[in-house]
């Protein structure tokens, strides 16, 4: 399998994940601008959203993938479905008792989440319809979840990476159409959610069909318990589940104490967020998917060798992507603001608020990625324990750096908290790989950084120019010439900075991998 090529696939289809997600903030934007119902909808999609990392795409996804992965390898097929079709049902039925629980105990998750909210009776009541309204998708996308770890095993990244823009047309389709039909317009968002979490599970469906590894739910949940392979992805996911937890209640804390700092806190931050998540998902998320079911294969197979050069890989290829997106967001911030929220009830003083969030997070955003990197080299070894200390640690780092930063920066100190946290934990793991003997960086890396801060430093001089010469928020008033010209400084920029590698001797075919894979060779 060519690992550049998969990840490009990914990326693309994230791409369009993310496209379709910024057309849904700006039509949220325009509309509501950053207001006390944004901040209800935002708080309240962010905890099933909360649910959704930690139990679904984190840790359930770190201890099924590599155990999914084994039986693939080496116990065949009829195990293999019965490992799937065992972990299935049990997660189905109770799945489908915390969604029970979720709607009926939205009152008091949101009295534990928002307390800003509670002297404010409107806000709090629209936060605890719309957190029943949606609740049910943290069971719809852990199902998704589900069936994306098996698709992905079988090297079918396309559907899995496809899936998100189904809910971000849904909410797009919810603000434009039924929104205005609506006594509160920000309640067809919620509904917006659970229509895409249906569709995110639909579309799954016909993969798994084609693959022959549909799976097949019991009632017997005892039948299930007894499958040896449900009972070793649950003692996985307990301390994967801790680590994970970890970071969300960070993000908890965090909300709780944005909804205190005056309305529109939360929105800044969401808005910023937004931004954030295009360098982080191109790239975070897509290599950790390609990478884990790969390291998986390696750590089973004892190959120390092909282990460490995926590490290395992956750690390459996000210093080269993720310093320019760095920096970018760090030196253009105000540009991508302007350019992408600066219509209707979005004003000057929102653009101003969300950029300082965004330079926040601009400089943590290479240790973001790195940790999505670097975790997967843990848990491909089925080991747990490491990230959960690691998370521990950083967790108490985040919120003590929150004491002081919030003081100074209001929301934006949150957001620096977190860049913080997230770079004493890519630290950590990193130098945790290399002790144990795991990664061994590969030659070249000296000549490699110094190559990248040259064209870094030629970038971010340009990106300044353009950030003062031009009066961002004026040029509102000419949308499309704004936009073509935000449009031309990025399109200069990436040429200036891969050119500028380029011709210092940086050759783009040396970040080609390919790698020998069972599962490609033996789909069913």
């Amino acid at each position: 399998m060519n690992l550049l090529k998969a990840l490009a696939t990914i990326s693309s289809l994230t791409m369009l994940s993310r496209i379709t997600g910024l057309m849904r903030e700006i039509l949220i934007a325009r509309a509501f601008g950053a207001s006390d119902m944004t901040d209800a909808f935002n708080v309240a999609f962010r905890i099933p959203n909360l649910l959704r990392r930690v139990f679904a795409e984190g840790a359930f996804s770190q201890a099924f993938v590599p155990i999914l992965n084994e039986y693939h390898g080496r116990r065949g097929l009829d195990d293999t479905r019965s490992l799937i079709d065992a972990v299935s049902t049990i997660m189905t039925w109770v799945l489908v008792a915390v969604s029970a629980l979720g709607v009926i105990g939205a009152p008091l998750v949101m009295t534990a989440v928002a307390t800003g909210f509670r002297g404010q009776s409107e806000t709090y009541d629209a936060a605890v319809f719309m957190t029943r309204v949606m609740f049910p998708y943290i069971g719809l996308i852990s199902m998704v979840a589900l069936a994306s770890g098996i698709l992905n095993t079988w090297r079918n990244f396309g559907v899995p990476a496809f899936t998100p823009v189904l809910l971000n047309l849904c909410l797009i389709f919810a603000a434009l159409f039924v929104g205005p039909h609506m006594a509160q317009p920000i309640y067809a968002q919620a509904w917006g959610v659970l229509a895409g979490g249906v569709l995110q599970l639909a579309i799954q469906i016909p993969a798994l069909r084609k693959l022959g590894v549909m799976p097949r739910l019991s009632f017997s949940v005892r039948k299930a318990w007894a499958n040896d392979g449900v009972r070793r992805v649950i003692r996985q996911m307990l301390p994967a589940l801790l680590a994970v937890s970890v970071a969300q209640i960070s993000q908890i804390i965090n909300t709780n104490i944005a909804s205190r700092l005056g309305a529109g806190s939360v929105s800044y931050l969401t808005y910023a967020d937004r931004l954030m998540e295009f360098p982080t998902a191109l790239l975070g998320v897509a290599l950790g998917t390609i990478l884990l079911p790969s390291l998986s294969r390696a750590s089973a197979d004892g190959n120390r060798e092909e282990y460490s050069g995926l590490l290395d890989w992956g750690l390459r290829l996000t210093f080269l992507l993720a310093i320019p997106c760095a920096v970018g967001l760090f030196v253009f911030g105000e540009p991508l603001t302007a350019v992408l929220f600066n219509y209707g009830r979005f004003d000057a003083h929102a653009v101003e608020m969300t950029r300082q969030a965004l330079v926040a997070y601009g400089t943590g955003l290479l240790a973001l990625i790195a940790v999505k990197i670097l975790t997967p080299g843990f848990y491909a070894r089925q080991d747990i324990r490491t990230p959960v200390k690691i998370a521990l640690l950083v967790l108490v780092i985040t919120q003590a750096a929150n004491s002081v930063f919030v003081p100074m920066f209001a929301h934006a100190g949150l957001a620096l908290s977190i860049s913080f946290g997230s770079s004493v934990n890519a630290l950590l793991l990193f130098f945790g790989l290399r002790r144990r003997g795991f990664y061994r960086p590969a030659p070249g890396w000296g000549m490699f950084l110094l190559q990248l801060l040259a064209a870094v430093l030629i970038l971010a001089g340009m990106l300044l120019w353009f950030t003062r010469t031009f009066d961002w928020i004026a040029l509102g008033a000419t949308p499309g010439l704004r936009i073509a010209l935000m449009a031309s400084c990025l399109v200069l920029a990436a040429v200036v900075y891969f050119g500028t590698l380029w011709l210092m001797g940086l050759r783009y075919s040396a970040f080609r991998r390919k790698t020998t894979d069972t599962a490609i060779r033996n789909p069913q």
